[in-house]
């Protein structure tokens, strides 16, 4: 099956890199600079091309440019029915098809850059001119680079780009935060970033493998009275909890504003 990517930057690149791992997939990345053309072309071992060939049915295009140079992007694509994946943050499938000439077979995708490292997590979403066989297909293509979760509504686009989507810059945020209390505790840079990063793997890991509720989790390691529970206590006392869902309800109101944006697009 050939794969062809619109755009080559880092999303375009990890996807495919994904892909070229498993058998079956033929890749292709269409981009504009010549360098990055030489480089994926190299470290990949994709085809490479400035322009995209013609496409047929059986074809898929990923849409990885962004979101407001996708008008002058598609300007001359022609889907010809191929399926179409869209990472564009913001553009909802009515705007696609009006960018691609009318085609309705798109299905829209928010993966996150763990994708990179083959544990990324995508939200995705399918058009009405998109069916099952389209979605099994997408489905496919995406677990290349880790999980996936299908959307009930397009709507919910938004709400998986603040959780999962942006969700990483979180976690770093949070990595950070260790680390600079690490230091402000004593150790030295270099020991606190390996405290904080060995930290948080082998929670998720033992998370992930006990599949207990976090909540569940954290209660265990937090004896009644003893230090974990006057570190929580102080994280409470700042509204902790409440900085989070804020910041995911930022993210979520800020991804509607840019999809209001581009609507007139």
């Amino acid at each position: 099956m050939d794969i062809y990517f619109l755009g080559g930057g880092n999303m375009a690149e990890a996807i495919a890199g994904g892909l070229v791992k498993q058998d079956g997939y033929r890749v292709c990345i269409a981009d504009c600079s010549i360098e990055k053309r030489e480089r994926l072309a190299r470290e990949l071992g994709v085809r490479v091309s400035e322009k995209l060939p013609a496409l047929n049915a059986e074809d898929v295009l990923v849409l990885a440019v962004k979101p407001q140079d996708m008008q002058a992007a598609c300007a001359d694509v022609q889907t010809n029915g191929a399926l179409v994946l869209s990472v564009a943050a913001g553009l909802g499938i009515n705007t696609l098809s009006r960018c691609l000439g009318g085609t309705r077979r798109i299905v829209r995708v928010m993966p996150n850059t763990p994708a990179g490292v083959g544990l990324g997590v995508s939200g995705m979403f399918a058009g009405e001119g998109a069916g099952e066989a389209d979605k099994r297909l997408a489905q496919n293509v995406m677990a290349a680079v880790g999980e996936t979760v299908w959307l009930p509504s397009e709507a919910q686009m938004h709400a998986i780009t603040a959780v999962s989507g942006s969700g990483p810059a979180y976690v770093f945020y949070l990595m950070n935060a260790l680390q600079t209390a690490a230091v402000q505790q004593g150790f030295d840079e270099a020991t606190a970033r390996r405290l904080s990063l060995a930290t948080f793997k082998g929670a998720a890991a033992l998370a992930e493998l006990s599949g207990e509720d976090f909540s569940i989790l954290q209660q265990n390691v937090t004896s009644k009275g003893g230090t974990t529970a006057a570190a929580i206590e102080a994280f409470n006392a700042h509204r902790l909890p409440e900085a989070v869902a804020a910041g995911v309800e930022a993210c979520a109101a800020r991804s509607r504003e840019i999809a209001q944006q581009f609507k007139a697009v």
